[in-house]
């Protein structure tokens, strides 16, 4: 008798982490994109208290699919917190892959079996923007330049064998989501994606990049600012020094 090696199809619980603040727009056009195309999918909104009601849509479609879950958050808190809040949720019941995204169409949902795909032999995948050249569109040159030798220099400074450590779509097995104490991660904006890239290196995670064309947002407004950027820049030392500790780097 031949045992079939266990997959994705009907049996792994996984969800995807979506945090979003004033993105009224696209939320209901982007869970309904992603119940397409992955319908076993669980979906988790992270709402900071958005001022344009963001949440309420998402209770409505809550009202009619199983399949979505939401946390409320009491202000603007931050994206990493959001995550990490999200990380949490999806550990304590029980979900073995956990994947995150941005909420504004800048991550193609079509691209979620391309992960689920990659993760079966992976502890991390991340969809990289720069894994085949340069993959992005509508970002004015001097965004783009920001982003890639910002990639640049964070390989360099930490090692860490990643061609894009500050992307947002990424897939995670719990289990070694797991490893990492979130109490200590310490930073919050966009430096969150590199801390927590290094932090799973540092404990052996098997890290695979897929290619992705990332597309700037096409409704709403960008969160970037010159304070996240600053943030990234300092971060990447702190973990290079020990500054913050993240554990011994094992073999794979």
């Amino acid at each position: 008798m031949v045992r079939t090696k266990r997959t994705w199809t009907g049996i792994m619980k996984k969800i995807v982490v979506i945090p979003t603040y004033n993105e009224k727009e696209n939320i209901n056009k982007l869970i309904n994109k992603i119940q397409h195309i992955q319908p076993d999918m669980e979906i988790l909104i992270v709402d900071d208290n958005s001022p344009d009601g963001t949440a309420d849509v998402v209770k409505k479609l809550k009202e009619v699919n199983n399949n979505i879950h939401l946390l409320e958050r009491a202000g603007k808190m931050g994206l990493g917190t959001a995550y990490i809040a999200g990380f949490t949720y999806a550990i304590e019941n029980g979900y073995e892959i956990i994947m995150e995204m941005d909420a504004d169409f800048s991550h193609n949902p079509e691209e979620i079996p391309n992960f689920l795909k990659a993760i079966e032999n992976n502890d991390l995948v991340i969809g990289s923007r720069y894994i085949k050249g340069v993959n992005v569109v509508n970002w004015p040159l001097k965004r783009l330049l920001l982003s890639y030798f910002a990639n640049l220099y964070t390989r360099i400074i930490t090692g860490m064998p990643v061609k894009d450590a500050t992307g947002g779509f990424k897939c995670f097995r719990a289990d070694m989501l797991k490893k990492v104490d979130f109490d200590n991660v310490k930073s919050n904006g966009y430096s969150f994606q590199i801390e927590m890239n290094y932090r799973l290196w540092r404990k052996g995670a098997r890290i695979k990049e897929i290619p992705i064309i990332f597309v700037d947002r096409i409704e709403g407004e960008s969160k970037m600012s010159k304070k996240i950027v600053y943030e990234a820049i300092f971060m990447v030392w702190k973990l290079k020094l020990g500054i913050i500790k993240t554990g011994s780097r094992k073999a794979s």
